[in-house]
Order: C-alpha cells, then sequence, then structure tokens
C-alpha cells in the first residue's frame, strides 16, 4: 500500500458562479464538498488508478467528522477506470493482495481510531479491509476543528479564488498518538508521501523526523510541502520532492526553476521534480534530467494538480516505471486533473487520450 500523510488536513468546499466581482453578491450554481488536503487528494487519485492508499494525519471536530463521512464514501467506489497496461493491472493485484494481508498486522499497533457512524476501536480486521483500488482511514483524531477551504470558480473564465483557513493546534499528546500511527504502518508501506502545510503546534521540522522514520523502514519518501518545513525537510534527504516555482524560489532565492531545482537537489533531494505549471515538470535525479509537457494547454480548475502529479510519480515508482514514464503519467494526470471541477479527481478520458501524447525531452545536457 502507499501511505499519504496530511497533517494538515481541510473540509474542500466548491461553488461555482456565473461571474465573480469583487464587492458584490452573488448566485451560486453549484456546491461540491470533498476531504481535501494534499495527501488525501494525492490518495484518491492513486486509488482511481488502482492502488491502495492509506491516509493518515489529524482529523477534528464537525467539520473532521463530515470529512470523514465523504472519505468512507470514496472508499466504497471502485476504481473509475481500468489501468490501461497489463503490467500496471498485474502490479495492482499484486499489491492488493499484499494490502488485504498486511493492513490487519498493520493497524493491529495502531492507536484507537475513530470512524463515521462507529464505536471508537481500530479498523476491524477481515471482510472490512479495503479492497482493490480502495482508501482507508488511519486519521488521528484531536480536541481540534479541521480547517475548511473554499475555492470560488468563476464560470465565465474558469479561474478560481481559492480561501484557506488556519488549521487547528495539534497537543503533545496528539502528536505522539500519530506519530505511533505513522510509525505501524510504515512496516507495510511501499511509498510514502508527505504533503502540505503544518498546522500550528506541530514543530517545523516535523517533516525531516518523519522523512528519517520512513528512510529507517526502507520505504521511499516523497515531500511535497514549501517554506521551512520544506527547508528543513530536504537536508533529511528524501528521495523526492516536487515543488513548484514559487517554492523553489523560496527555497533557493532563484527564479529560473531548471536552475533552482538543481539547487534543490545539491541541499538533499536525491531527485527533483520541478512543477512548471502550463508548461510541465522537469526532473533533475542521479540518473538523468527529463522534461515533460503536455501537448497543449487546459483551461480550468488548477487546484490539485500537483496532487496529481504526485499520485502519477508514486505510482509510477512503485510499478518501476522509468523516469521518462513517471513524467508523462505526472503531466498526463495533472492536465486531465484541470479539466474537473475539484480537487482529487481527474478526467479520465483526458488523462488516456494524453499519456500517449506528453512530450519527455532528455535534458541530460543539464549538470545534475
Amino acid at each position: 500500500m502507499i501511505l499519504t500523510v496530511t497533517l494538515n488536513a481541510a473540509l474542500d468546499i466548491t461553488y461555482r458562479v456565473p461571474h465573480l466581482r469583487a464587492a458584490a453578491s452573488h448566485r451560486v450554481t453549484d456546491v461540491s464538498e470533498r476531504p481535501g488536503g494534499k495527501g488525501l487528494n494525492v490518495a484518491r487519485v492513486l486509488a482511481s488508478l488502482g492502488h491502495c492508499a492509506v491516509v493518515t494525519g489529524f482529523v477534528g471536530g464537525r467539520t473532521g467528522e463530515k470529512l470523514r463521512e465523504l472519505l468512507a464514501a470514496d472508499a466504497t467506489v471502485e476504481p473509475p477506470m481500468d489501468p490501461s497496461a497489463d503490467s500496471v493491472r498485474e502490479a495492482s493485484a499484486r499489491e492488493a493482495a499484499a494490502f488485504e494481508a498486511s493492513t490487519g498486522r498493520a493497524l493491529s499497533s495502531v492507536p484507537p481510531q475513530r470512524h463515521p457512524g462507529d464505536a471508537t476501536g481500530t479498523v476491524p480486521p477481515g471482510a472490512s479491509h479495503p479492497r482493490y483500488g480502495r482508501l482507508i482511514d488511519a486519521l488521528t483524531p484531536i480536541e481540534g476543528t479541521t480547517r475548511r477551504t473554499v475555492g470560488v470558480v468563476d464560470a465565465a473564465s474558469g479561474d478560481t479564488t481559492q480561501l484557506n483557513e488556519p488549521g487547528p493546534a495539534i497537543g503533545r499528546a496528539e502528536w505522539d498518538t500519530f506519530l505511533h500511527t505513522y510509525t505501524a504502518l510504515l512496516g507495510d508501506a511501499t511509498a510514502v508521501a508527505l504533503c502540505g502545510s503544518l498546522p500550528p503546534g506541530v514543530p517545523v521540522g516535523s517533516y525531516a523526523r518523519l522523512v528519517r522514520d520512513a528512510q529507517a523502514a526502507g520505504v521511499p519518501v516523497l515531500l511535497d510541502t514549501s517554506g521551512e518545513p520544506l527547508r528543513r525537510g530536504i537536508a533529511a534527504r528524501p528521495d523526492l520532492v516536487k515543488p513548484n516555482t514559487d517554492e523553489l524560489a523560496g527555497l533557493t532565492g532563484s527564479t529560473e526553476p531548471i536552475r533552482a531545482a538543481l539547487d534543490a537537489r545539491r541541499r538533499g533531494a536525491r531527485a527533483v521534480v520541478a512543477s512548471l505549471g502550463s508548461d510541465g515538470m522537469f526532473a533533475a535525479t542521479a540518473d538523468g534530467s527529463w522534461q515533460a509537457a503536455p501537448p497543449r494547454r487546459f483551461a480550468g480548475n488548477p487546484t490539485g494538480a500537483g496532487d496529481s502529479a504526485v499520485a502519477g510519480l508514486l505510482s509510477g515508482l512503485v510499478e518501476g516505471l522509468s523516469w521518462p514514464d513517471r513524467l508523462a503519467r505526472a503531466v498526463a494526470l495533472s492536465a486531465a486533473t484541470v479539466r474537473t471541477p475539484v480537487a482529487g479527481e481527474f478526467d479520465p478520458a483526458t488523462y488516456e487520450d494524453l499519456l500517449s501524447q506528453v512530450e519527455v525531452l532528455d535534458r541530460s545536457d543539464v549538470p545534475v
């Protein structure tokens, strides 16, 4: 299974309006709610690709209860598409079988978790285990209330205005409970993604610790955060970091993304995949450098596109794909996510159509 960590989860609320105007009243034409936070978005895309995903982090209050209800609903739906390649199907089936065998063991040492509609307790063994392409909730309950993020989509332009609430404060006992959960789940993880911002009360160097814990367990780890947590986390030498151009500039001081990606790798990351927005991605790795771009630009909602790219990179890693194939998948998923109204989803037809059209260029001329 693939483990995703979301320390600052959110309930994502998306409003659609005909035309967004400042200082004006608007009639909302559509409202949607989804479990949010980068790691939860990554997990939902992984499940849609046919992988088994476990989500952990913090959740609390009425907003958290709603998030878990929606996550449970996601976990009961089979993947909306079948992986196109036989090798992907076979890898997913093997992973699912191993997941079935190991989930009970991993969760047996996880502290009690509160699930929607259930009494307090661990996930029961046997038939209730997630199957092929599903999610499992291993979130840590807290006293505080999970934050909300509000996206307002302007239907006329396709642009989205995002409003992000601060997260709840995390107590020391809650942090210790999460660490227990995280360590237990690492034992059966094939890869782990550490995603998003840190809530108040969590030490700024926490991602560095989580990176080291994953490495000690022999689990490849991807870090997707920004600011000081990224600066400290990258020094722990994660297997992969996936910053965007703004995050790279904040880390390195360089506004030239390829130069900044190379600098980020020298700071400790074993590989860096830089998101270049509509221009695709650049990867600097020990095996070489590549740049990938979609065949055309797509209008829509970019929220969650980077999270889908993370899912593409992680799934490619677990399946043993080459770096060019991982990049092609990540770029195709990212573009297909722009075509959907909410984060954590992608348009399957767009993804399948784009996958063979993504151009991946060998940038071996760029020194790594």
